[in-house]
């Protein structure tokens, strides 16, 4: 949900920006490239330190190039089957980084052996989530699910949560450090319902494919697994 509609409103707002980029010869690629290193460098600089604040506010600062580049690929007419691939790919960087980043607090000052393993959870469960919906449609199913907390939500409830716990750690305010563990979990559980959404829609997709008739081969047979050709 989130990602159908806050995706279209920052990609109205962000439009301007992405036309000045292009105005100055800055490509999408480049764009998808920087905006990644600066969630890695975030994440995995202010998170281990316990600086959740201050790693929210840079990893927020990068993450909206994920909407620049592809309006600037748009506005150019350069959308291309590359820079889906490449911007896919470094999405899934960037959300390891982020839960990498918590799960080393926890490992290290953070002193919880718990929160480290729901840290590491979340970030296996979410590149889980993300290539059940590629290899459903890899294999020419639709995945037609919204599930319940998918990538924009992950990262929603998980930096906003996080920079929040900041206030406790950076700036001294009492009883926001449980905000945390709340996102962890939250997020942790609706990931897995997510994951049992999207494996019961492609079974079903896949059990309806299967099912329906296959087109007949040129000469009157059918073509089928094991069949003659």
């Amino acid at each position: 949900m989130l990602n159908k509609y806050a995706r279209a409103f920052f990609t109205r707002v962000l439009t301007p920006f992405a036309a000045l980029l292009l105005r100055l010869g800055v490509s999408p690629d480049a764009v998808t490239l920087v905006g990644t290193a600066g969630v890695v460098a975030g994440a995995l600089v202010f998170f281990p330190l316990g600086e959740f604040f201050w790693g929210v506010v840079t990893i927020t600062v990068f993450v909206f190039s994920d909407l620049v580049d592809g309006n600037m690929a748009r506005q150019s007419g350069r959308s291309s089957r590359w820079g889906a691939f490449l911007d896919s790919t470094l999405d899934r960087v960037a959300d390891a980084a982020v839960f990498g980043g918590l799960a080393l607090w926890f490992a290290g000052a953070g002193d919880s052996l718990l929160l480290c393993a729901l840290a590491i959870f979340c970030l296996a469960s979410g590149q889980v989530v993300s290539y059940t919906k590629a290899r459903g449609e890899s294999i020419g199913l639709p995945v037609n699910v919204n599930g319940l907390v998918e990538r924009a939500e992950r990262l929603v409830i998980t930096l906003v949560l996080t920079g929040l716990a900041g206030f406790e750690t950076t700036f001294g305010v009492p009883h926001l450090g449980v905000l945390l563990p709340v996102a962890l979990w939250v997020v942790a559980v609706g990931s897995a319902v997510t994951l049992v959404q999207r494996v019961v829609t492609v079974r079903r997709e896949a059990a309806a494919a299967d099912a329906a008739p296959r087109a007949p081969a040129p000469g009157g047979t059918e073509k089928g697994r094991g069949g003659p050709a």
